[in-house]
């Protein structure tokens, strides 16, 4: 999906909604969220690729429920005479690169720098973990590519916020957000959306959170 350099696209802000009520396990919030989508030029093959995606952040029960409740969506609008866009399917996997080689690119596109075992760090604590982010997480589910990754970071960033005490994670795919080519005015675009469609006291918690990530690359 195309972005202007500050503002978020009717798709683009339908994902917060939908990403945040799967995270939250709202089912009711979620059916409204996933019918506006639809109605807001978003693909069933995007929404699925959301709800996808959302088992790696939120767990494969709400990811399922999710899932569930988009059918249901989905076949209702049917029923109604609505034709929807299927949309595209995820090209095949690269043949040319392994999963480790694929996703450990997209990892260090996100992260902004290559991850590796430091001192101190999680990765150098458990170092399956980083096996898993970049051979799953990242090859097998991000690199798929009828969702951008821009659009991806957006769900992220709207699960994470629902989820709260993630902060870390949420600075994290902030900053990865940037990474990918959002714009500062974007993210902030993204966070009132979230205040006027989902919770407007965790809106202003992921402005702040934001404001701290801004800075810190400032002092870099």
């Amino acid at each position: 999906m195309m972005n202007s350099t500050d503002s978020l696209n009717p798709g683009q802000r339908a994902i917060i909604p939908i990403a945040a009520f799967t995270a939250k396990g709202d089912l009711s919030s979620l059916a409204a969220a996933l019918d506006n989508g639809l109605n807001a030029g978003l693909t069933i093959n995007e929404i699925k690729e959301v709800l996808l995606q959302m088992y790696a952040y939120t767990g494969f029960p709400r990811s399922l429920n999710g899932i569930t409740a988009f059918m249901n969506v989905v076949n209702d609008r049917e029923a109604a005479g609505k034709l929807d866009s299927q949309g595209t399917d995820p090209s095949p996997a690269s043949a040319d690169k392994s999963r480790a080689e694929v996703g450990a690119e997209i990892q260090t596109l996100i992260a902004g720098r290559v991850l590796k075992a430091e001192k101190g760090n999680f990765i150098a604590f458990l170092p399956e973990i980083n096996v898993f982010l970049q051979e799953h997480l990242f090859a097998d589910v991000i690199s798929r590519d009828n969702l951008s990754l821009q659009d991806r970071e957006i769900a992220t960033i709207a699960a994470l916020t629902a989820l709260g005490g993630v902060e870390a994670q949420l600075k994290s795919h902030l900053a990865g957000g940037l990474n990918v080519g959002l714009s500062q005015q974007q993210i902030g675009a993204l966070f009132t959306e979230y205040g006027n469609s989902v919770n407007n006291s965790e809106g202003q918690r992921g402005e702040a959170l934001l404001a701290e990530v801004l800075l810190s690359r400032a002092a870099d």
